[in-house]
C-alpha cells in the first residue's frame, strides 16, 4: 500500500508540540501538587519515607513524558498524510499506532472544517469527513486553513455530483 501523496502543513509540528507541552506541564504540575501535599504531611512509619521522597513523583513523571514531547510532533508529521484520488479520500494518521482510512466520496454525508484556538493562531484547520459508517469516517488534522476549506468544498461538490448521478 503506497503512502498518500500529500503531507499536512509543517506548522502542524508546532501545533502538536504546543499540545504536548501543555499536557506535559499539566501532568507534571499535578504531580508536583501531589508531592507538595505529601511533603507537607507529617506521617509516621512508611508514609514518613514517602513524605521525604515526595518530589520523586514529579521528577519521574517529567522523565517519562519528556521523550514523548520531543518525539511525538516530528513523528506525527512524518506519518500524517492525505490524498483525494478519483472518488476516494485516503488518509493516514497516528504516531504510536497507524490508521489508514479510505473514504469513498459517494458515501460522504457531511464535510466540515474546525479550528481550535491553537489552530487559528497557526492558520491550521481540521477536516472532518463523516459517512454513515463510523469506520469510513475520517479526520485530517493539521491542514493549512485554506487547503482544508478548498478540500471540504471539493469533497462536498464531488459527493453531490455522485449522488445526482446515482438517481
Amino acid at each position: 500500500m503506497r503512502d498518500p501523496a500529500l503531507r499536512v502543513s509543517r506548522r502542524a509540528v508546532v501545533l502538536w508540540l504546543i499540545e504536548a507541552i501543555t499536557g506535559f506541564v499539566l501532568l507534571v504540575g499535578a504531580a508536583a501538587g501531589v508531592a507538595l501535599w505529601v511533603d507537607g504531611a507529617d506521617w509516621p512509619g512508611a508514609a514518613g519515607w514517602l513524605s521525604h521522597h515526595a518530589w520523586t513523583l514529579p521528577a519521574a513523571v517529567g522523565a517519562v513524558l519528556l521523550p514523548f514531547v520531543v518525539v511525538e510532533p516530528p513523528l506525527r508529521y512524518a506519518v500524517h498524510r492525505w490524498e483525494l484520488s478519483g472518488d476516494v479520500l485516503y488518509a493516514r494518521s497516528g504516531w504510536l499506532s497507524r490508521e489508514w482510512v479510505f473514504v469513498p466520496v459517494s458515501r460522504i454525508q457531511t464535510v466540515d472544517t474546525a479550528q481550535g484556538w491553537y489552530e487559528r493562531v497557526l492558520r491550521l484547520a481540521t477536516l472532518r469527513v463523516r459517512t454513515a459508517s463510523h469506520a469510513g469516517s475520517s479526520t485530517i488534522i493539521g491542514l493549512d486553513d485554506h487547503v482544508a476549506g478548498r478540500l471540504a468544498e471539493e469533497l462536498a461538490r464531488r459527493a453531490e455530483q455522485l449522488r445526482d448521478d446515482a438517481t
